[in-house]
């Protein structure tokens, strides 16, 4: 059974990034840190399992930055929301965990160039942490659902504490989908 901070609101079209399709019977929420090697682990995995159900799901990333093991995270995840504004989320995310090792300010630059965004827009919007308090807000929605690690997955709104390979989360996204059908 479950508890009311292992549940999360599910993914909401005007303030999630949802890849896939929103309202889909199958959701997927990772709170996930862009320098955590587990996350990045998991990002093929993710990418599995959203091409295996396609239409069927709608998939949410929050960001969980673990600034006191991971120095480079908010910032990265900062970087995303900057490429989000832009439209570029979702390239700016898989650059960042497959470049994981490359975290620092020239790299988030120079992949923000290579997504030809508006790099001094970018640039500045980095500098002036305009999009700290969004992450902030991921965070604390994290805390709140009772994350303390990363990744952290919830399935159709329910914390998601078996494996994390493609066959565990498909199966739990299938037997979810099912169950609100």
């Amino acid at each position: 059974m479950s508890t009311p901070r292992s549940r999360v609101i599910l993914p909401v079209p005007e303030r999630d990034h949802i890849a896939g399709t929103p309202g889909a019977p199958a959701a997927l929420v990772e709170y996930g840190d862009f320098e955590c090697p587990h996350c990045r682990a998991a990002y093929p995995v993710v990418e599995a399992v959203k091409e295996a159900l396609g239409p069927r799901l709608q998939f949410a990333y929050r960001h969980f930055p673990l600034s006191q093991i991971h120095p480079h995270a908010a910032r990265a995840a900062e970087a995303a929301e900057a490429a989000g504004a832009q439209g570029r989320f979702w390239e700016m995310h898989a650059m960042l965990f497959e470049n994981q090792h490359a975290l620092e300010d020239a790299d988030l630059l120079r992949y923000a160039d290579h997504l030809d965004l508006d790099v001094a827009r970018f640039a500045r919007e980095l500098a002036e942490n305009v999009w700290e308090p969004r992450v902030r807000e991921d965070f604390l929605s994290g805390v709140r659902a009772g994350v303390n690690g990363t990744p952290t997955f919830f399935v159709n709104g329910v914390r998601h504490d078996g494996a994390w390979d493609v066959e565990s989360l498909l199966g739990a996204l299938v037997a979810a989908a099912r169950r609100s059908a």
